[in-house]
């Protein structure tokens, strides 16, 4: 299907640190609405994708799974793989500073990218364009399998977000010696965002790793 509005996908390759530097009459939007609506849309495609390929998945697992494919490192490697980098506009302080192989900025051109195929084209280009250039180059039952480490999930998630180190804090240990039972919660940014309860301090750090994770997701920080 040909191309229909060449200004709209001029727009999702537009980092607002171009702005400055363009002055022609109808180059003043960067690619954050774009962005905002592909994040959305690759959300549902990936939601929808998920769902159907693994038709005993529960909710959690879904929702993890799909935190996993749609993190900012994922994204922007995928943006690197089609080339988006070469193609951003942004200003020449930005280039200077490593612009082009930044993760976020990559990343939220490859949602741009998604928006305006689905302004386009339509939901159906859209939702061909992540499953044939992104999730069929996914091996997801062997994602599925092996990031099942809610720790590392985590760590990998905010890493992509920018923010700083995360740590566990142990909030209580009660029980006889034989049987301790320990309270952990996860610290990210001065803030307990997940708490869990185990017999072993591992396996609390998992729980509370796995509640901050399913936290992160409906807050939708996709940054």
């Amino acid at each position: 299907m040909p191309v229909r509005r060449i200004e709209i996908y001029e727009q999702a390759l537009r980092h607002r640190s171009s702005l400055s530097d363009t002055a022609e009459e109808g180059h003043t939007a960067s690619n954050e609405r774009l962005e905002f609506l592909g994040d959305a849309v690759l959300d549902f495609v990936t939601a929808e994708h998920l769902y159907r390929h693994f038709p005993d998945g529960d909710e959690g697992f879904l929702t993890r799974l799909r935190a996993q494919i749609v993190n900012g490192q994922s994204l922007a490697k995928f943006a690197s793989e089609l080339g988006l980098g070469e193609m951003i506009l942004m200003s020449d302080a930005m280039c200077r500073d490593g612009g082009r192989d930044s993760a976020a900025i990559l990343a939220d051109a490859l949602e741009a990218v998604i928006g305006a195929l689905y302004l386009d084209m339509g939901e159906e280009a859209a939702r061909m364009f992540v499953r044939t250039r992104m999730l069929a180059r996914l091996d997801l039952n062997d994602l599925a399998h092996v990031r099942d480490n809610y720790k590392s999930l985590l760590l990998e998630y905010v890493q992509a977000l920018g923010w700083p180190q995360l740590h566990y804090r142990v909030v209580r240990e009660e029980g006889p010696p034989h049987a301790r039972v320990f309270t952990i919660d996860v610290i990210l940014r001065d803030e307990a965002y997940g708490r869990g309860q185990a017999q072993s301090k591992k396996k609390a750090e998992q729980k509370a790793a796995a509640q901050a994770l399913d936290r992160l997701h409906r807050e939708s920080p996709n940054e």
